[in-house]
C-alpha cells in the first residue's frame, strides 16, 4: 500500500499532471465562452433568417403529452446547437494548435536565431555537431 501512494505521488507531482489539470481549467472555461458565443451571438441572428426559428425549442414529438404520459420527443434542436459548439470548438482548437506549433519549430529550429532555442535542444545540436566532427576524424584515419 506504501508503493501504491509513493508511485501515486510521483505520477501527481510531475509536470503532466499539473499540465492536465490546467488544461480541464482552461476547457471547462473556454466551453462556457463558446456557449455563450452560441446561443447569445449565433443562434438569434440564424433565428432571424429562418423566421423566428428558436432551434434549441425543435423537436420530433414521438408522443403528445396527456393526462396519463409525459411528452416523449426528440430534441433535434438542441444536438444541431450542440453541433455547432462543437465546430467552433474544434476549429478553436485547430488555429491555437496550429498557432502554437509554429512558434514551437521556429524554437527547436538551432540555425534560427530570432528565437531562442531551448536548453535542451541547444544540448543536442551540439552533441550533434560534436558526432559529426568525431565521424569526420575517423573516416579520416583509415
Amino acid at each position: 500500500m506504501r508503493n501504491f501512494f509513493k508511485e501515486f505521488k510521483s505520477f501527481a507531482i510531475k509536470g503532466n499532471m499539473i499540465d492536465l489539470a490546467i488544461g480541464i481549467i482552461i476547457g471547462t472555461a473556454f466551453n462556457n465562452v463558446v456557449n455563450t458565443l452560441v446561443s447569445k451571438i449565433i443562434m438569434p441572428p440564424l433565428s432571424l433568417m429562418t423566421d423566428d426559428v428558436n432551434l434549441s425549442n425543435k423537436k420530433w414529438v414521438l408522443r403528445e403529452a396527456s393526462e396519463k404520459f409525459e411528452e416523449v420527443a426528440i430534441g433535434y434542436g438542441e444536438l444541431i446547437e450542440a453541433l455547432v459548439d462543437f465546430c467552433i470548438i474544434a476549429l478553436t482548437i485547430f488555429v491555437m494548435v496550429k498557432f502554437i506549433n509554429r512558434f514551437k519549430e521556429k524554437a527547436e529550429d538551432p540555425a534560427n536565431k530570432d528565437v531562442e532555442t531551448p536548453k535542451n535542444i541547444a544540448l543536442l545540436s551540439s552533441m550533434e555537431k560534436l558526432l559529426q566532427e568525431q565521424n569526420n576524424i575517423l573516416k579520416n584515419k583509415k
